[in-house]
């Protein structure tokens, strides 16, 4: 007697769901976090701002320099500027729908403070290219 290996309704509705793929990507996924988790906990002492090599490239973009010396002042540019000024030129550069970089130089005796209040009003501008320049040994 012969097997017949059809099925008897093909109108019916399939009640197996095949999991192989959901597996597959589960697996997947686990092995992308397992290997993204170690990376993401990095506690490292910092002493800044010094550094030991430099690495910038040969086509850097468009920048705008801003100091702050050792007594607070800024300068944008070579020029002396007051908070308010700064802010103003800031709201000036986020207009422009391609801004460039701004290069943050600071002294190195300057309280931190002073640093992240001017990151500070760049971030509440919207403008997200920051450099912080650094002395290099």
């Amino acid at each position: 007697m012969a097997r017949k290996f059809h099925r008897k309704d093909r109108l019916s509705a399939l009640t197996e769901i095949n999991v192989t793929p959901l597996i597959d990507l589960a697996f997947a996924l686990l092995i992308i976090f397992m290997v993204t988790t170690p990376l993401l906990e990095q506690t490292v002492e910092l002493n800044l701002p010094v550094e030991t090599a430099k690495t910038q490239s040969e086509d850097r973009e468009d920048f705008q320099s801003l100091s702050i010396d050792r007594a607070g002042l800024y300068y944008w540019g070579d020029q002396q500027v007051t908070e308010l000024q700064l802010g103003d030129l800031l709201d000036t550069m986020a207009m422009d729908p391609a801004p460039s970089v701004i290069s943050i130089r600071a002294d190195a005796q300057l309280p931190y403070q002073k640093v992240i209040t001017v990151v500070d009003m760049i971030k509440q501008r919207k403008l997200s290219k920051i450099s912080l320049d650094t002395k290099v040994e």
